[in-house]
């Protein structure tokens, strides 16, 4: 997750790495909606000729895609402190990458239409994001809205919780036994749950701290 540089200390020259995996995780957020789609009939010129084990093939896929691009998560951060290579570019692309691949996995778990119990968890998850985005854009260059670190973790157990999620949808295609299944489906609607709690949660934070500074300009 890469942070703002300082303005007394831009690095002019730093190392690309960060930000390409930025870049390529904001890639593999929407390359993975469109895998979970075309399982589940959501491109019909392909959907049409795949088989269920086609089907299932493609969910194992897009799980991977998302377990890979959520990891470049920390990875990305990681590198860019050790080689102190934050970018302010980084700072922008970075949660954008977070809500495109949380984004996509909540509307490609949806698709599936076998879990209406987290639909409105995954709502709310979303209204949060496009409202906090809204905020930012409102008060630019009037109210700084830094990051906190719960909002940090937030993001951290999106993902946990969306991977759940998908490993879910992908019980049959790895064979697994069937009379688990329901144990860990719970498990895995109990972490969505409290993911849009906490999601809930910074986003009131971060409007009340816009109000209270806004009030006093």
């Amino acid at each position: 997750m890469t942070m703002p540089q300082s303005d007394t200390a831009p690095h002019h020259h730093a190392n690309p790495i960060p930000n390409i995996l930025t870049g390529l995780r904001l890639a593999a957020g929407v390359v993975m909606f469109l895998i979970l789609a075309g399982a589940t009939g959501g491109i019909p010129i392909v959907s049409s000729y795949l088989s269920p084990e086609d089907q299932f093939g493609l969910y194992r896929v897009a799980f991977i895609i998302f377990v890979v691009a959520a990891t470049t998560d920390w990875i990305d951060g990681y590198l860019a402190r050790r080689w102190h290579a934050t970018t302010r570019w980084g700072a922008i692309l970075d949660p954008i990458a977070d809500k495109v691949l949380v984004t996509g996995a909540i509307l490609g778990v949806l698709t599936s239409g076998s879990v209406p119990q987290i639909a409105i968890p995954c709502g709310l998850i979303l209204f949060r994001e496009f409202a906090v985005s809204a905020l930012r854009e409102t008060v630019a260059g009037k109210v700084k809205l830094p990051v906190t670190l719960l909002a940090k973790w937030k993001t951290t157990l999106q993902l946990v919780a969306l991977g759940a999620q998908l490993f879910a949808r992908n019980w049959d295609g790895f064979g697994l036994e069937f009379e688990y299944y329901p144990y860990f489906q719970m498990f895995a609607d109990v972490l969505i749950w409290a993911a849009a709690i906490i999601t809930l949660w910074t986003g009131w934070q971060y409007f009340d701290k816009a109000r209270r500074k806004m009030a006093h300009l």
